[in-house]
């Protein structure tokens, strides 16, 4: 059951927008981020959703989508993510708190695939301009942004080829994501 969670659970990048994620649903997906392990418990993180054509518009553009796809500025309009779960860590504590929000998103995208959804991690972001425009606490800092909404493509695992990882698309829109064999990652 776990394994087959953790094989759907890909980095989606386009979507069905119209398809719309209740608030009671996300909120759903952060108590399981709430009640996942946290570093000597201090749980430092608190989570910004965001679930409106017109929050979600503010956040669209400060977004980075696809390293290895170079020429795509991220999904096109008809294909957005329908809600976003931005994560932020308290600046007030002094332990790294990355791990935290590492655990915080495998839960939340776990229990979105659980939910029929699919999402996707974005570390690239505009922090700065997005804090200011969401009004975002001062001592609250954007660690990663969640992109979630009912996946409208397909994500083949594949293995790594000539040591290349890079994902890519095929020319009927499959997006593949290449990734080492378990002999490969196991040291004895």
């Amino acid at each position: 059951m776990l394994k087959s969670l953790i094989e759907k659970n890909r980095s989606y990048r386009r979507f069905h927008q119209e398809h719309n994620i209740p608030f009671e649903t996300l909120k759903e997906l952060i108590n399981l981020a709430r009640l996942s392990p946290s570093g000597g418990n201090l749980q430092p993180l608190k989570f910004f959703i965001s679930n409106t054509p017109e929050k979600n518009k503010l956040i669209f553009p400060h977004l980075k989508w696809a390293g290895y796809l170079k020429d795509w500025n991220g999904p096109e309009e008809g294909e957005r993510p329908s809600a976003y779960v931005i994560i932020l860590g308290n600046l007030n504590y002094k332990k790294i708190i990355e791990y935290d929000a590492g655990i915080a998103v495998q839960s939340i995208l776990l229990g979105a695939v659980e939910k029929g959804l699919g999402g996707c991690i974005i570390g690239s972001i505009q922090r700065n301009e997005l804090h200011k425009i969401l009004k975002l606490p001062d001592d609250f800092r954007i660690l990663l942004t969640i992109a979630l909404g009912k996946p409208k493509e397909k994500v083949i695992i594949e293995p790594v080829k000539q040591n290349n990882i890079e994902y890519w698309r095929d020319s009927n829109g499959i997006h593949h994501v290449p990734k080492r064999s378990l002999d490969e990652l196991i040291i004895i």
